[in-house]
């Protein structure tokens, strides 16, 4: 697969200070705290309007209008665990520009049955976005637990021939000991370090053709160990960025964050917009 982004296995961003990094961190809790309530309410009564306009005028899940003749390789937004609201629409408003997307904000329920059921229903939206761009390829970006849905999609599902690159932000790869201390929902035992799921995601993968690129913190709260935010697999091309002292809420809007990532979509957009992710030279 022919690429133009350089994937260094570690890199570091500029961070904060932990003083400045829990500060910081803390001020987002209580403004998400309190937002919470209302953001839950807010998803579900989206997804159910969606459903239902979707069944009324008899359309797939997915991406519903076809996406601009000249529109450029489209980005695919994952939310975590109900911060649909809170982070998804700031991080679009502030990776657009430099003729990237369309950016399309996925429907994936995180309170669903598990992440390989979250993962078929990214599916169902890649590959239309796709087909209507004339067979162009698809960037994924996924925050916390949508990092893990969209790793599940092209590692285990198919994905790599539609996306050559995924993007994950404060996504526990190696799963979490938060988890341990949740309650027993399917979804939340999948995130146990040692769960079946994670299991699944560390055996081989020697075909998968999708580049990631993990943004992780030392100063992640959800995310315990820090380590178990990168990806460490044998048979995976990744590269793992440290951000210093910047707390799980902050990490996806921190400025440095989201330069390069700008700078991922634009090589992405010159590289991928025209050729599928398995018409290059490997």
């Amino acid at each position: 697969m022919a690429t133009g982004i350089p994937l260094r296995p570690q890199l570091t961003v500029p961070g904060l200070s932990p003083a400045r990094g829990v500060g910081v961190e803390a001020s987002r809790a209580v403004v998400r705290l309190a937002r919470l309530p209302l953001d839950i309410a807010a998803e579900g009564v989206g997804q159910l309007t969606g459903l239902l306009g979707r069944a009324r005028h008899g359309r797939p899940a997915g991406p519903a209008d076809p996406l601009p003749a000249d529109s450029g390789i489209p980005v695919l937004l994952v939310h975590g665990l109900a911060d649909g609201a809170s982070v998804v629409p700031p991080l679009e408003r502030e990776l657009r520009g430099d003729g990237v997307g369309p950016f399309i904000q996925v429907a994936c329920n995180a309170f669903g049955p598990d992440i390989r059921t979250a993962a078929r229903s990214l599916g169902d939206q890649v590959e239309p976005a796709c087909a209507q761009g004339a067979g162009r390829s698809a960037v994924v970006i996924g925050y916390s637990l949508g990092g893990l849905i969209a790793r599940y999609y092209v590692q285990r599902l198919g994905g790599d021939a539609y996306v050559p690159l995924v993007i994950t932000l404060a996504t526990p790869h190696g799963g979490t000991a938060t988890a341990l201390l949740a309650p027993a929902h399917p979804l939340l035992r999948q995130l146990r370090p040692g769960s079946e799921l994670l299991t699944e995601l560390a055996e081989p993968a020697p075909g998968c053709r999708t580049r990631f690129v993990a943004f992780h913190s030392d100063l992640d709260e959800a995310v315990i160990p820090a380590a178990r935010g990168r990806i460490d697999h044998p048979d995976l091309k990744a590269r793992n960025v440290l951000v210093p002292g910047v707390g799980h809420l902050t990490l996806p809007l921190h400025r440095p964050v989201i330069a390069e990532m700008r700078a991922l979509l634009a090589a992405a957009q010159l590289t991928f917009a025209v050729s599928p992710p398995d018409g290059g030279s490997p």
